[in-house]
């Protein structure tokens, strides 16, 4: 089997104009959340990305028709479903996989759902979710890495989540949709994404308020309607080239944005030297600065600085002049990348859930690996500023949240390019 690599090499001064794909995180819900409407949707905006083709791929099985209908727009008809049990495995290499949970809940009365995987930051326990079900009348259990949920009245219930979680605010949101009577999610994520499934939701008939605040009110409505909708753009992926053209003494035109979503990523960028001008749909990353300044970062749920720039900032940090700390204030356990950044020469020491950056003056360019998604995005902007040449495994990660990323990096003068590698053995008895 061939392996595909990214191999980058120092590139600074970045210029030019890119444009930000669909939020990743949004359409994985939406494309869950309409098995619970149950008419065609046509969704526009998706990011070409392999975990949108694994969903698509996991909804197929479930009987779902899904159909491209123009660039980044799919139709998904999911009138035929005939399986309430997920146990493919398909859903092991995907978090949001779990989003069908509440959506097979909330349209057939039950479901069984495989436990899904995505990116290892340590536990990632269901019982807030579960929670959110009980409070609607559910019957949960797991056996054998399988939940089933089965309840065929639902009816509406006030759950107060112990910990902010997108995901279970996401899972008891969809499966109230259509239950009975007003269900309220008190302590609720607020991120965009949360946002964008109850716009979606209320689009096709629903009765939501409050999304974005930490308290969501669900009015139960009988059925939902298809629709036509549009994923919100990627917040994560913009501040990912936000990061590299401040890394890179760049100045980007990044376009298909929503400003107020990056406002915690702005302040950290402007705070080590990064120049940040907002248009209404764009916004200029430019650094002019010889030598960035130091800072200190705490992730946070949103508003909050995202765990998902994390690694990007770290990478960032590790040139910067002084001593940095960032404290990972979301997933217990999200540095395992370090050890890559420490091979290109990057001085970072972590204790538990904080790391501490020591600026480097330059790193230096050599083999790594992409260990999740959001750490494959930080070894690219390490390998952009590195002296000489990286060279990046695992990309399989990156691929799956990151559309394009070496066009759209080379695009604005990145020496970069993605090649595949065939086994020794394979060529010997070609």
């Amino acid at each position: 089997m061939s392996s595909k690599k990214i191999v980058v090499n120092k590139s600074l001064n970045l210029r030019g104009t890119v444009k930000v794909a669909g939020a990743k995180n949004s359409t994985l819900a939406i494309l869950a959340a309409i098995v619970c409407v149950g008419e065609p949707c046509i969704i526009e905006n998706v990011p070409d990305i392999s975990d949108v083709s694994l969903m698509c791929r996991i909804l197929s099985k479930l009987g779902v028709e899904i159909d491209m209908v123009g660039k980044n727009s799919i139709k998904v008809d999911p009138r035929n479903i005939n399986l309430t049990c997920a146990n493919f495995d398909e859903m092991r290499h995907m978090r949001a996989s779990y989003y069908l949970l509440s959506a097979l809940l909330s349209r057939f009365g039950e479901a069984s759902v495989a436990m899904p995987g995505g990116c290892d930051f340590g536990l990632r326990p269901m019982d807030q979710h579960v929670k959110g079900f009980e409070a609607l009348g559910a019957e949960c259990e797991t056996v054998g890495g399988i939940t089933s949920v089965k309840c065929k009245h639902l009816k509406g219930g006030r759950v107060y989540l112990d910990v902010i979680s997108v995901g279970a605010t996401i899972n008891t949101m969809i499966a109230a949709v259509r239950a009975e009577g007003t269900t309220i999610i008190e302590n609720a994520a607020k991120e965009p994404h949360v946002v964008d499934l109850a716009n979606f939701l209320n689009t096709c008939g629903a009765d939501i308020h409050g999304a974005g605040i930490d308290v969501i009110t669900v009015n139960g409505v009988k059925s939902l309607k298809g629709a036509t909708y549009q994923i919100i753009p990627d917040q994560i992926e913009a501040g990912t080239y936000m990061a590299a053209s401040v890394a890179a003494r760049g100045n980007i035109l990044i376009t298909n944005v929503i400003p107020k979503h990056l406002e915690s990523i702005s302040a950290k960028l402007r705070e080590v030297g990064g120049e940040i001008e907002y248009f209404e749909d764009s916004v200029r990353v430019s650094c002019s600065q010889k030598k960035l300044r130091r800072c200190n970062v705490k992730t946070m749920p949103y508003p909050g600085f995202p765990t998902d720039m994390q690694p990007q900032m770290v990478a960032l940090l590790s040139i910067c002049d002084g001593t940095s700390m960032v404290t990972e204030g979301v997933w217990e356990s999200r540095f395992r990348y370090i050890s890559e950044l420490r091979r290109m020469g990057a001085k970072v020491s972590v204790d538990g859930r904080m790391a501490v950056i020591e600026g480097v003056r330059e790193l230096v360019g050599t083999n790594v690996k992409s260990v999740d998604l959001r750490a494959g995005a930080a070894v690219v902007i390490a390998g952009l500023i590195a002296e000489g040449t990286t060279c990046i495994e695992n990309i399989n990660h990156i691929e799956r949240g990151y559309e394009d990323i070496v066009g759209k990096l080379s695009n604005l003068g990145v020496d970069i390019k993605a090649v595949t590698e065939v086994p020794r053995e394979k060529v010997l008895t070609a």
